[in-house]
């Protein structure tokens, strides 16, 4: 499923903490681990000829040296040893330089950092994160703490039960198979977007039948917001994971519609997984 992950890093502690996982990740898959720096510089420094600024340009010299450093650090890591990694540093603008990056190297999955402190956009690190979860073709693990054994039992897909979901549940459902992992589906219900049971339960039928999946543990759960709703479902399920299919503005924005709660971010120390809805 897994042969190649992607960690993007700025060296930072959220990033680090996601290193962590991703060496997990790559042992248990057998994954090759790319990890990748990128740098945005003025564009007037850049070679047009290569994308990259100059050798000879002292700011260039000194980030690329400096990287070298950091990634030298990373690869003593105890929890590193045993894999098989590669590592690039890249002058250019941060989100499209990760998508770029996927693409030449047939990349399976991203792994990034968060400190999910502050607003919504918080919740994966800020804009270039979240423009990375968004417009990613491959699935993109946000991680928000250290996990120090990453250990996924129990598995949270939202959904609001489109037929636009069905693909990213159809992935989840797979990572869920090598994880020897439960996943239950939550559609949560709202007061502004309130929906009788037996009217989603009608949605739920077509969509199940829509899937060819043969047993699906599917719950509505009731709050007032659609974050909250899948934060406190998370928590009351004892999910280690939650899931949620995006593409563009649609997918996460589309399904947390109104106010964007921070209480979503502020407590959300689980890692997210997003699949690219096509």
């Amino acid at each position: 499923m897994i042969s190649k992950l992607l960690l993007p890093t700025d060296f930072s502690e959220q990033a680090h903490h996601a290193f962590e996982v991703a060496c997990q990740l790559a042992k248990q898959y057998k994954a090759q681990l790319h990890l990748i720096h990128l740098v945005e510089i003025p564009y007037s420094l850049i070679n047009t000829a290569d994308g990259n600024p100059s050798s000879e340009l002292p700011e260039a010299f000194f980030f690329m040296k400096l990287a070298q450093q950091n990634f030298k650090k990373l690869k003593s890591e105890p929890f590193a040893e045993d894999v098989d990694l590669v590592e690039h540093v890249s002058f250019s603008n941060i989100h499209s330089g990760i998508l770029e990056y996927v693409e030449k190297h047939d990349i399976d999955a991203i792994v990034m950092g968060s400190h999910g402190s502050t607003g919504f956009e918080e919740l994966f690190i800020g804009s270039n994160t979240e423009k990375v979860v968004r417009q990613s073709k491959v699935p993109v693990f946000v991680i928000k703490k250290q996990h120090i054994h990453f250990k996924i039992d129990t598995i949270v897909f939202a959904t609001d039960l489109e037929k636009d979901n069905i693909e990213p549940l159809k992935q989840a459902l797979l990572f869920a198979k090598t994880q020897n992992a439960t996943l239950k589906l939550v559609y949560i219900n709202t007061p502004d977007r309130f929906e009788a049971t037996d009217d989603i339960m009608l949605l739920f039928d077509k969509f199940a039948k829509d899937l060819e999946y043969d047993t699906l543990n599917f719950e509505i759960y009731n709050d007032l917001k659609v974050e909250r709703g899948i934060m406190n479902y998370a928590k009351s399920q004892h999910a280690d994971l939650i899931a949620l299919g995006t593409h563009g503005r649609k997918g996460l924005a589309h399904f947390l519609t109104g106010s964007l709660s921070e209480g979503l971010v502020n407590h959300a120390k689980r890692p997210v997984l997003t699949f690219k809805i096509s």
